[in-house]
C-alpha cells in the first residue's frame, strides 16, 4: 500500500512550497530503506530520558524489521513504551520513520525464511553474519510499522510527508 504524500507544515519562514512539485515518491524512501546499512533507533527510556543506538534492520513488506535481545537498552525501553523513531545515517538525504514496535516472534517460518535471507544478504558479505530462520523463536526480533515518514533530498523543496493508513497494519 502507497501511503499518502504530502509537504509537513512548518513554521513561516522555512520556504517549504505550497505545490507538490518536488515531493518525493514512496519509492525514494523505500530504496533508501532497502539499502541503509544502519539506522538510528530514539526510543525513551521509563524515566523520560532518551536513548539514541545505531543498529541493522532489513526492510521487508512495508516493515522495518530489526534484531536486539530483550536485555538491550532499546528493547527494555521498548516493552516500557514502543513509540519509536527510526532515522537513516544520512542528513542530507533524509529519512525519518514515527511509529511503534512490537516483537515478531516466533515469526511464521515463511516470514522468517524471506528475514534470514534478507539479513544475511545485507549482512553477510561484510559482517559474515547470516541468521538461521529459528534463531528469533524465542525472541530478540522486532517489528516497526511506520504510522508516518518524512524524507528529504533538498531542503525544503524536496521535504515530504508520508502518512500510512492505520488499516494498512
Amino acid at each position: 500500500m502507497v501511503p499518502l504524500r504530502e509537504r509537513p507544515q512548518l513554521p513561516e519562514g522555512y520556504g517549504v512550497p505550497t505545490g507538490d512539485e518536488g515531493l518525493l515518491p514512496w519509492s525514494w524512501a523505500e530504496a533508501r530503506l532497502i539499502a541503509a546499512p544502519n539506522f538510528w533507533f530514539s526510543t525513551t527510556r521509563p524515566d523520560g530520558r532518551p536513548h539514541a543506538v545505531p543498529a541493522w534492520g532489513v526492510w521487508l513488506d512495508g516493515a522495518l524489521y530489526f534484531e536486539g535481545s530483550p536485555a538491550t537498552r532499546r528493547a527494555r525501553n521498548l516493552a516500557h513504551n514502543p513509540a519509536l523513531v527510526v532515522h537513516l545515517e544520512d542528513g542530507t538525504q533524509v529519512l525519518i520513520l514515527e511509529g511503534e514496535a512490537a516483537p515478531a516472534h516466533p515469526p511464521a517460518s515463511a516470514l522468517a525464511e524471506r528475514l534470514a535471507a534478507e539479513f544475511g544478504r545485507k549482512y553477510g558479505p561484510t559482517h559474515d553474519y547470516r541468521p538461521s530462520p529459528d534463531q528469533w523463536n524465542a525472541g530478540g526480533l522486532w517489528v516497526m510499522r511506520p504510522r508516518v515518514a518524512f524524507g528529504w533530498d533538498r531542503f525544503p523543496t524536496g521535504l515530504t510527508r508520508w502518512r500510512f493508513s492505520a488499516a494498512r497494519a
